[in-house]
């Protein structure tokens, strides 16, 4: 989950917005403003109630992003790499890099946020039924009293990826000191949960709670898919553990000289050879990776006079690797690039070529071999990263304003 738009820093962890945001922020407000309000402080104006909606979200989406700090700043301590935090349609997400690095250290990270949103709800809760304040500001701290109380008890349920399930899974990591079988015990209750929202959600439609029904499906249907990636995610690391990029990579590929051009690279290399791409050497030394892709994007009757280091990706915008680097590592790193393939270098000599393909191979091999005597089928990957902030349904039942 990457951010539409950067809103800079908040203690030293980089803040973003997600286009859908805007979705759920205008949902949220028409809610709030057309039924929410004048059913708890009735008698106030149409203007008063807007006016009441956007500062009610807008404070709503400033305590997730304070619920994904206490997350962010608790894994900074335990000494993980954070590369920002989202806010999006369901709510916040704080994008980890790694995995955490003990049971413990995950128990802290997981359970940080919802101390955050404890502390809100509970004082904003408290000031609305305590002070003598006025009927619009009554009206908007009590809710966001209310949404993030709310937002705590769903986030605790016990299903991966929630906080909740984050607990469980760091107590059965304690416990059965197997981070992948502690994995795929929390995931499967997530997506169980995920599976029960989604039935609930339907049901709800179907007798005529549409808007309540159509959210718990889009919910529902989240956790189920960051639960699959969870397990997917735990049997990817598994299965790349100990495995180092010369243990994958292509030994000596064939190679193709700057010069050589367009015409001759397909006759000669492209239509006897079929590789997708070649590394590029001048005088010995790697300068880039042409791809078959790449010739395609010029014109063919333009072969005869472009060259090979006219098209090639050059070497300074390519991910290059030392034989011994983890394969995971690599693996992270070839996702984030558009070539997906890397150049794997030994001294600044070309040792070989490595591809996100045929580390996909290696990964699916051994995530095969490493699955439960029932041959239950791996889940489909997904983004790494830990989800919090789900957005719970905008209304209360509380009567008038004070």
């Amino acid at each position: 989950m990457t951010s539409s738009l950067r809103l800079g820093r908040l203690a030293g962890v980089e803040i973003g917005l997600h286009w859908s945001w805007a979705l759920i922020f205008a949902l949220i407000v028409w809610s709030l403003a057309d039924g929410v309000f004048p059913e708890t402080n009735p008698g106030l104006a149409d203007g008063t109630y807007l006016a009441m909606a956007v500062v009610a979200v807008l404070l709503f989406f400033g305590s997730l992003l304070l619920h994904e700090l206490g997350h962010a700043t608790r894994a900074l301590r335990e000494g993980m790499e954070i590369e920002g935090i989202t806010l999006w349609i369901f709510g916040g997400i704080a994008r980890f890099r790694g995995l955490f690095p003990s049971a413990g250290a995950e128990f802290r990270i997981a359970i940080a946020g919802p101390i955050v949103s404890l502390v809100i709800g509970a004082c904003a809760l408290a000031g609305a039924l305590v002070l003598p304040l006025p009927s619009a500001v009554d009206g908007v701290v009590f809710w966001l009293g209310y949404i993030n109380l709310a937002v705590l008890v769903f986030n605790l349920m016990p299903a991966l990826p929630l906080d909740g399930g984050r607990v469980l899974r760091s107590a059965l990591w304690a416990r059965k000191r197997d981070f992948l079988a502690a994995t795929r015990a929390a995931a499967a209750i997530g997506q169980g949960f995920g599976q029960m929202l989604i039935a609930l959600g339907v049901l709800s439609v179907l007798l005529g709670g549409a808007i309540g029904g159509l959210w718990l499906v889009f919910i529902g249907w989240f956790v189920l898919a960051a639960a699959q990636a969870e397990r997917a995610g735990a049997e990817t690391h598994e299965a790349l553990s100990g495995v180092r990029v010369e243990d994958v990579m292509v030994a000596r590929p064939l190679t193709v000289d700057p010069g050589v051009r367009l015409e001759e690279f397909m006759d000669r290399y492209f239509f006897q050879h079929r590789h997708v791409a070649y590394p590029v050497l001048h005088d010995d030394r790697p300068v880039g990776l042409v791809s078959f892709r790449s010739v395609l994007a010029v014109p063919r009757d333009s072969w005869s006079e472009r060259r090979v280091g006219d098209v090639m990706s050059p070497l300074e915008r390519l991910p290059t690797f030392a034989p011994e680097t983890p394969l995971e590592s690599a693996v992270e790193r070839l996702s984030q690039s558009d070539a997906n393939r890397g150049l794997v270098l030994d001294d600044g000599r070309l040792a070989g070529l490595l591809s996100i393909t045929d580390a996909a191979r290696v990964i699916e091999a051994r995530r095969v071999a490493s699955l439960p005597e029932s041959g239950e089928p791996a889940s489909s990957g997904g983004e790494r990263g830990r989800t919090a902030g789900y957005l719970a349904p905008a209304s209360v039942d509380r009567g008038g304003g004070s």
